[in-house]
């Protein structure tokens, strides 16, 4: 079922889909990652493409919980930024297409909200 959104702001960012699937950056038209609708709650993400734009997607739900603080960090499994309580994949960050960002995540099972900060130094690089 799909769900209802309560938010959506996208600053010179394109989804493939109404919440998620790849996500691009309007500037350029790079692929800047992969927005994994089905596993977060609510998503605020900043970021600079390499080619200079600046980008933001915020997006929560009707439905969306306030979730809960955590101290703990996302986990990398192959290139996706996953839940570090249950491995759900959250977003894919393609490090080559983006100087830095700065992510504010809830998942969607377990309530858990985990925020990054990064340069591309930091960022897993793809498989």
């Amino acid at each position: 079922m799909a769900r209802k959104i309560k938010t959506k702001e996208l600053k010179n960012t394109r989804l493939a889909a109404n919440y998620g699937g790849w996500t691009y950056c309007t500037e350029c038209g790079e692929n800047i990652g992969y927005l994994c609708y089905a596993t977060y709650d609510n998503i605020d993400f900043n970021y600079e493409c390499a080619c200079g734009s600046h980008g933001h997607i915020h997006i929560d739900f009707i439905d969306s919980s306030d979730g809960h603080k955590c101290d703990d960090k996302l986990i990398t499994v192959k290139n996706r930024l996953c839940c570090s309580s249950d491995s759900s994949p959250l977003i894919t960050v393609m490090s080559k297409k983006l100087n830095s960002f700065d992510l504010t995540v809830t998942c969607k099972e377990c309530g858990r909200i985990f925020k990054e900060k990064s340069d591309t130094k930091d960022i897993p690089e793809e498989t």
